[in-house]
């Protein structure tokens, strides 16, 4: 090739590479990476029947009303959504209206921070028998321990059939849509949880989950309400700023093996717990009612539960944790002698029974099944009567603690054990 050929070849080759840059895509930024943990949970229950020695204490149906309730989440997001249950339900439920917000005082919002929550982009949802429905996400910057308010808006005549009964938690009941109102003016308050099963957020990428499976001990009965007093929320203040979310999966009246006030712990273990995103840790205290109801005014035909078939219910739910590769921390049951005493209750607690807990505790302790033990018997028993509470720690009614009982439970659990060494 001739001189003035190469050179007009290489005139060219600028004019090439530039029309070959122009026409080539430019990469796109990769999409931000979520982290969805579930931050805050309250369990559903079916309605009982009536008769049963518990009243509901919600009422049967609610119509054109809205229905604002409070809670306190433990680790923080930027951007949050909730889950709504028709779990019990027959008939669709129909949610005519749905806002997150910045919880204020009492049924007060926190101006500026209201978000409407919405399903598939719209703003009203029908969830079918028996279902749950996640809401789209929202941006809304929580920091851990936020308190927010989520109203719900029923504009048909609704059966409040899905609910869960103690809340410990003013929820504020209106007439018409109030769902954006800076303060509603409720018609009636309640403590149940009315449909509302999760709250999550968008976390940092290392957030991880604890949940704590129980009674009524964890659900919080005896704890000051309005307060977030169950030992679930006090270890929750333990962990704020560690990214460790805490579940309370916890619900009074919860059996192992039986059913009543919800379903059986091995009939909603995956529901409640296992399937929760980034579960980490079960902390399991739960037994106290298989013992303490049989021949009881809340179950008076029901025949005694062996403590070799209780150990044997533990033990799936062992096995069951293991094998979603999930830590499981098994909780000593705690004093109950006299439970219920001076109550429309009666013969909850016996010597015989008090056998079975012992039997059930040394288990716990001695058994080497679990991954860990935390013996809330321990610390919160009367040193000298073992079988009773310590007086400073009783609620009153011998069976669940107080607000000073459950900071011990709080301060109790070894923080360096309770979560997996390969993660801590």
């Amino acid at each position: 090739m001739n001189t003035r050929k190469i050179l007009a070849t290489l005139a060219c080759l600028p004019l090439f590479t530039s029309a070959a840059l122009a026409a080539a895509p430019v990469a796109e930024a990769p999409p931000a990476v979520e982290h969805w943990v579930s931050s805050w949970s309250a369990n559903p229950q079916p309605i009982w029947e009536p008769g049963f020695a518990l009243p509901t204490n919600i009422p049967a149906t609610l119509s054109n009303q809205t229905v604002r309730q409070v809670a306190r989440i433990s680790v923080g997001g930027k951007r949050v959504r909730v889950t709504l249950s028709n779990e019990y339900g027959t008939t669709p439920l129909v949610i005519g209206a749905a806002h997150i917000v910045l919880a204020g005082d009492g049924s007060a919002i926190v101006g500026g921070s209201d978000r409407v929550l919405t399903f598939g982009g719209r703003s009203s949802v029908t969830i079918a028998p028996g279902a749950p429905v996640i809401s789209d996400p929202v941006d809304l910057a929580l920091a851990p321990l936020a308190e927010v308010a989520i109203s719900l808006y029923l504009p048909q005549t609704t059966a409040l059939s899905t609910f869960h009964w103690d809340g410990k938690q003013s929820a504020y009941i209106a007439p018409g849509n109030q769902v954006a109102a800076v303060a509603i003016k409720s018609d009636s308050n309640i403590e149940a949880r009315l449909f509302l099963s999760t709250i999550l957020v968008d976390a940092p990428a290392a957030t991880r989950v604890v949940a704590t499976y129980g009674d009524s001990i964890t659900d919080g009965a005896g704890s000051t309400s309005n307060r977030n007093r169950r030992w679930p929320d006090l270890l929750a203040q333990r962990l704020a700023g560690r990214q460790i979310a805490v579940l309370n999966a916890g619900i009074s009246g919860a059996r192992v093996l039986s059913d009543k006030m919800g379903v059986n712990a091995l009939a909603r273990f995956d529901r409640d717990v296992l399937n929760q995103p980034n579960l980490d840790t079960v902390i399991l205290l739960m037994g106290i009612n298989d013992i303490g109801w049989p021949g009881s005014s809340l179950a008076p035909d029901a025949p005694t539960i062996p403590v070799e078939q209780l150990i044997a219910g533990y033990r799936q739910l062992i096995a069951r944790a293991h094998m979603r590769h999930v830590r499981i921390v098994g909780a000593t049951l705690t004093p109950f002698e006299d439970a219920l005493q001076g109550s429309d209750l009666h013969n909850y607690y016996s010597q015989a029974k008090e056998q079975s807990r012992q039997a059930v505790n040394q288990w716990i302790r001695s058994s080497g099944e679990f991954d860990a033990v935390i013996d809330f018997d321990a610390v919160t028993r009367d040193p000298q009567h073992p079988q009773r509470f310590l007086s400073a720690y009783d609620s009153g009614d011998h069976l669940h603690p107080g607000d000073a009982g459950y900071q011990a439970m709080a301060e109790a659990i070894d923080l360096t054990s309770l979560l997996r060494n390969d993660q801590r």
